[in-house]
């Protein structure tokens, strides 16, 4: 009919058969991970694979008949979090029946031939760029076999992320594969509270594969992380929690992550912009010298109290931390006494001169709203247990000191 649609322009963008021609591009740049490196080593695999299947006679067909009527439409548009299905099959279902033609599209019979294969969806690709993606790394038989799952069936969304498959799948097998979290490749860092950031950057090293050194001068460049302007550091930002990572990201994307995970965690407690460096100080504290979840809004009010009163907030661990030393919070009366440390709060009235830790919401809570309460002074009296004594007076710190010393005798492999 004269209405009937031009198939050659309906057709018209579908991807390219052959090779690119990798003549004239710039060399790639040395990989910096074990990650990369094996990235790197398997891109001429697939070539030497794709050129391979060309010579054989199995290049993916473009057919313009039957079940591979594959370039129209169902774009899987991959995006942020989530993935969203561009389609309008049911306005072009009608034109593609006029085809006929029972030409089905080169397929896998199986699971796979369990040869493994590391396989990344990267935002923004769409549904062509995964089918050609899937049939290049060897795990589908042809670009189409998949394609025309994503016409037929406008319900499939995909994560960006790295998931592992395997070569020789069926279509139905890999894109089922695809919708399984179970296969997404992930990296778990774990970053407990009160972690110091020197220690959260080899945390991140070793969750990442990316070199200690990568990691530091990426932290180094605070301007860019969109902090504070009294911010001098990353210390105290890097919000410790257990975090499911997607390979791929580089060493300021996943400090990123964790500076945003604290902001987002000073917003939904309702800190003003304007406080949030001096809640963050003062929460590292509270989280290196409270012990018991109980008791950290009682260590929040004595050093608000003494703040109050004009006393030296005398913290051995902001001491310690000055001393370059992130693992412990006893000092020595030498380091106590050491003007020079702009941490020792022995010397310097005041909260330190910046974070000391990386404070988790149990600290923030109790640096905002800290509990009622007369206290001056804290000692925890059992360390295994973690039971504190919190008083009023000296005499009675004193006394809960000897008790504290007490305990220590007993227990010679504290000191």
């Amino acid at each position: 009919m004269a209405d009937d649609p031009n198939w050659d322009d309906i057709f018209s963008s579908q991807p390219p058969t052959e090779p690119k021609d990798d003549a004239g591009r710039p060399p790639a740049a040395a990989p910096t991970t074990r990650r990369a490196t094996r990235e790197q080593e398997k891109a001429p695999r697939r070539t030497e694979r794709r050129a391979a299947r060309d010579d054989e006679g199995h290049r993916p067909r473009r057919s313009r008949k039957g079940g591979v009527v594959l370039l129209v439409i169902a774009l899987v548009v991959v995006g942020g979090g989530t993935a969203g299905v561009v389609a309008a099959w049911g306005a072009v279902a009608p034109l593609v029946a006029k085809l006929g033609g029972n030409d089905a599209p080169e397929d896998y019979p199986g699971t796979g031939n369990g040869t493994e294969v590391s396989f990344a969806i990267t935002s923004g690709e769409n549904g062509s760029d995964i089918a050609t993606n899937l049939f290049d790394s060897g795990v589908t038989a042809s670009f189409e076999s998949v394609y025309a799952m994503l016409v037929a069936d406008t319900t499939l969304t995909f994560q960006p992320g790295t998931y592992t498959l395997q070569q020789e799948m069926s279509a139905t097998s890999a894109v089922t594969a695809l919708q399984d979290s179970a296969n997404r490749v992930t990296d778990k860092l774990v970053i407990p509270e009160g972690t110091a950031a020197v220690d959260v950057y080899s945390l991140i090293s070793s969750a990442t594969e990316i070199p200690e050194a990568d990691v530091q001068a990426a932290a180094a460049d605070v301007a860019s992380f969109g902090l504070p302007a009294e911010a001098t550091s990353l210390e105290g930002w890097l919000f410790p929690a257990t975090y499911e990572l997607d390979p791929g990201l580089d060493a300021h994307g996943y400090l990123q992550l964790l500076v945003d995970t604290t902001k987002k965690r000073l917003v939904d407690a309702g800190v003003a912009p304007a406080d949030q460096q001096h809640v963050i100080v003062f929460a590292s504290l509270i989280q290196r010298e409270a012990g018991l979840a109980d008791d950290y809004p009682k260590v929040a009010r004595v050093f608000q109290n003494r703040l109050d009163d004009g006393m030296l907030l005398q913290s051995d661990a902001t001491v310690a931390y000055g001393t370059g030393n992130t693992h412990r919070v006893t000092t020595t009366d030498e380091e106590r006494g050491d003007e020079s440390n702009p941490y020792n709060t022995y010397q310097h009235l005041g909260l330190p001169v910046g974070p000391i830790s990386n404070p988790g919401d149990l600290a923030i809570n109790a640096a905002i709203a800290p509990a009622d309460g007369t206290w001056l002074y804290f000692v925890t009296t059992n360390l295994d247990t973690g039971e504190t004594t919190f008083s009023t007076t000296l005499a009675e710190h004193e006394a809960a000191v000897k008790v504290w010393q007490a305990w220590m005798r007993e227990h010679p492999e504290y000191q």
